[in-house]
């Protein structure tokens, strides 16, 4: 099982969000962010493997970057994020971490899915 997965669901249409701009970085001991992957969530709004299963698993602090602003301007809709950060500590190498957002274009909301 991977890692780190997450999926976007866009609350304003109730429906999976496909095609977002989905990047994952880590913050170096120097606070400088490195990028580690990045992807498009699949028609089902998911991206079910940002690394690969024999990756590295260094604890630390993550930041899952959703190009928010993109994806709704794709939609023909005006939206009031250009990109949210998720922000989280990662401490247990066994994971895993289910980084999901339900979004709008005027808020959005995150928590530790399963």
């Amino acid at each position: 099982m991977s890692w780190i997965t997450t999926h976007v669901l866009d609350t304003s249409t109730g429906r999976p969000a496909s095609g977002v701009a989905v990047f994952l970085e880590y913050q170096e001991d120097n606070g400088t962010w490195t990028v580690l992957a990045r992807g498009s969530t699949d028609a089902d709004g998911r991206i079910r493997a940002f690394l690969a299963d024999d990756a590295p698993r260094t604890p630390g602090v993550y930041r899952v970057r959703f190009a928010a602003g993109d994806y709704f301007q794709s939609q023909g809709v005006r939206g009031f994020y250009p990109e949210v950060h998720v922000v989280v500590t990662l401490d247990d190498p066994a994971g895993p971490y289910h980084i999901p957002l339900l979004l709008s274009p005027y808020g959005y909301c995150t928590y530790r899915g399963s």
